[in-house]
């Protein structure tokens, strides 16, 4: 084979992936090919065009994953903050509870204050 063309099965190959994705990527994409002796090459410009469908695809994977790692993150402080705001409204309604058993007990000292002063 020429420098300038390279079989399916090479460009697989170099980028670790079988002839049938390379295939798929070709027809999917309408990537030009060439038939030389029986098998189908790539030249330059259609190896280049795969290549950056890989890279894309990388770029598109890492994005993905990135994202992923960004909704766990968010997901676990989400979950720590209604943690915390659980905590602070059983905190809140035990000093509301609190508060007005104070309230009731002041009111009885006062009745009990007031009927002492009337003796």
């Amino acid at each position: 084979m020429s420098k300038n063309v390279k079989t399916i099965k090479e460009l697989a190959d170099e980028l670790g992936t079988n002839k049938t994705r390379i295939s798929r990527i070709i027809n999917k994409n309408s990537i030009p090919t060439q038939k030389i002796k029986n098998k189908i090459v790539l030249e330059d410009n259609s190896v280049s065009l795969i290549r950056q469908y890989f890279k894309n695809e990388t770029q598109q994977q890492n994005e993905t994953q990135q994202q992923d790692e960004t909704v766990s993150i968010l997901r676990t402080e989400l979950d720590k903050a209604h943690s915390h705001i659980e905590k602070l409204s059983n905190l809140l309604d035990q000093q509301q509870r609190l508060a007005l058993q104070d309230k009731k007990l002041l009111e009885e000292y006062k009745a009990e204050n007031d009927s002492l002063k009337a003796l």
